[in-house]
């Protein structure tokens, strides 16, 4: 009996380690489990508001640019945005093959018009193929969170900070578009937390860390106030890993991560055209002053210089905003903090704001508070001098570092802070999918949530020309053969819909009678015949938060 109580207590003996292996062998499930359904619940709104919108003001420019890059190899449309962004849409237009006239001549809108829908190509299938290669981007952007969420807070704060990602409605609305704007901030996200793991190992970090800036500035040039920052960054990294020869290891440092993001755009424009030929389709305006001298001084593609001019040129025209009720010519310097506001979920604000609080506050946290803070404050400062108050798409980057931020508040006494991060997340993840499908015009609670937004915001906040699809087959469902007045801001053909309307602005106002559909933005600047039009209607409906329907 001593025997067998001896080989039993063995065989337990043995057992032990191999079952304490298994149990941490699947302790490691949940993470990835959850990463896993929380990007394939963002996968799931994106690809639902891909399928049902139709193409936003800005999109047929770019997939018929992206599709003049694939047959001609030039840079002829949309100089003033660098191809890579392009290129990337351009993967998803090669599945679709669209049929495609060189020789068109028009401007960049116009050519997009007659390759949507002049051309005989179906404009649905089209612009869901164009739109997947950015939603995927923007998935794995959201890697980028988790994994730099992680590194700051533990694994409990890189989920946090994915969950706050994945459901940020103005990442959700221009990540499911064939737009550059969240493409350029996932780059530059992923470029600053590189540039924070080179500390630690920064052979590996500062080019790639550079590979992901230059990919961010060969996608937007509004990316450009990032590229110092960065460069500033890369030298605070390698001076605080406190090894010799600091001063040489810094300037090292700068260089290589300039060095590879100038690199980058120059292979986006070779990618092109290996000739780097630019034959621009409209004239490029000449600019003087400290900006044409910035602008000769980049050792950059003439193409991308040619395309800085025409952002200035932009920059000098006097363009309409909008904001809260308030329609002006000019821009305001707090157009977008205000906006933003108004567009991003309350629980991420209160997150964010209180996770950059502690990165500066608390010790152990402040090595990261430079990479958190100090990039989306600069590129934040820059676009708010800008004369385009059109979007909070313009600071999109805003969401995208505060999901990271707000994973710091797990950073700090995890016990007490655990419960309320919790449940603010869960708000964030409830205002989110009360939005869905309607994730452009979406608004905080704060503001009275997407039906409201048309009164505060107007353009790409709300209304970008975006429901032109949904409108048709509500007028089939509810209003079939009945007169029909449009007022459509956007890019769409109606007619190729089977929306038959009539403009009221062209005809007398005693002779609009039936139905009349405006679209937001249009209503919010509108001045006149029509605002007098919309004043002695009834509003009977609304479509998609971005149309709003009145009967005469």
């Amino acid at each position: 009996m001593p025997g067998a109580t001896g080989d039993g207590g063995s065989a337990r003996t043995r057992t032990r380690p191999g079952r304490l292996a298994w149990l941490s062998r699947h302790r490691r499930w949940p993470v990835p489990l959850l990463v896993a359904l929380l990007l394939a619940q963002m996968a799931a709104a994106m690809v639902t508001a891909a399928v049902q919108q139709t193409p936003t003001i800005d999109e047929p420019v770019y997939v018929a640019t992206a599709t003049d890059y694939l047959r001609e190899h030039r840079v002829r449309y949309n100089p003033e945005h660098p191809p890579l962004g392009k290129l990337l849409i351009a993967a998803g237009v090669a599945v679709a093959d669209p049929r495609y006239d060189p020789a068109f001549a028009g401007d960049q809108g116009e050519v997009g018009r007659h390759l949507l829908y002049e051309s005989g190509n179906d404009p649905w299938r089209l612009m869901l193929w164009a739109r997947l290669p950015v939603i995927a981007l923007t998935l794995l952007a959201g890697l980028v969170v988790f994994a730099f969420a992680r590194d700051v807070a533990g694994t409990a704060g890189g989920l946090a900070g994915l969950a706050l990602y994945a459901f940020s409605p103005d990442v959700i609305a221009h990540g499911s578009l064939a737009t550059l704007d969240v493409p350029a901030a996932g780059s530059v996200l992923a470029s600053v937390w590189l540039v924070w793991r080179a500390r630690r190992r920064p052979r590996l970090c500062l080019p790639l860390s550079g590979v992901a800036l230059g990919a961010a500035v060969a996608t937007r040039m509004s990316a450009l106030p990032a590229v110092p920052v960065v460069m500033v960054l890369a030298v605070v990294s390698v001076w605080g890993a406190g090894r010799g020869g600091r001063v040489l290891r810094s300037a090292g440092a700068a260089t290589a991560v300039a060095v590879a993001a100038a690199a980058v755009v120059w292979a986006s424009y070779l990618a092109v055209d290996p000739r780097l030929r630019f034959d621009p389709a409209e004239p490029v305006p000449a600019v003087h002053g400290p900006r044409g001298l910035l602008t000769d001084l980049l050792p950059l593609p003439p193409a991308y210089r040619a395309g800085m001019r025409l952002q200035f040129g932009l920059e000098n025209q006097h363009w309409q905003g909008y904001l809260f009720g308030h329609l002006y010519t000019g821009s305001r310097w707090y157009y977008l903090p205000a906006a933003l506001l108004v567009k991003t979920p309350l629980g991420l604000l209160a997150l964010g704001a209180a996770g950059a609080a502690l990165a500066v506050a608390v010790r152990r946290l402040r090595p990261v508070a430079p990479y958190l803070l100090l990039p989306p404050s600069v590129l934040l400062a820059a676009a708010m001098t800008g004369s385009r108050d059109l979007g909070t798409r313009y600071a999109v980057f805003v969401p995208v570092f505060l999901a990271v931020a707000g994973a710091c508040v797990l950073a700090v006494r995890r016990r007490r802070t655990g419960a309320p991060v919790v449940l603010l997340v869960l708000l964030v993840a409830v205002s989110s999918l009360r939005t869905f499908p309607y994730y452009l015009p979406y608004a905080n609670e704060a503001f009275g949530g997407p039906a409201r937004t048309h009164r505060l915001l107007h353009d790409s906040n709300v209304d970008w020309g975006q429901d032109l699809g949904r409108l048709a087959a509500r007028l089939r469902q509810r209003y079939p053969g009945e007169r029909v007045w449009l007022v459509y801001k956007g890019s769409g053909v109606p007619s190729y819909y089977g929306i038959t309307a009539r403009d009221p602005r062209a005809v007398a106002p005693e002779r609009v009678h039936g139905l009349l559909a405006v679209s937001d933005s249009a209503a919010a600047k509108a001045r006149g015949g029509l605002a007098e039009l919309i004043g002695s209607s009834r509003p009977v409906g609304e479509v998609g938060h971005s149309i709003t329907l009145y009967r005469r």
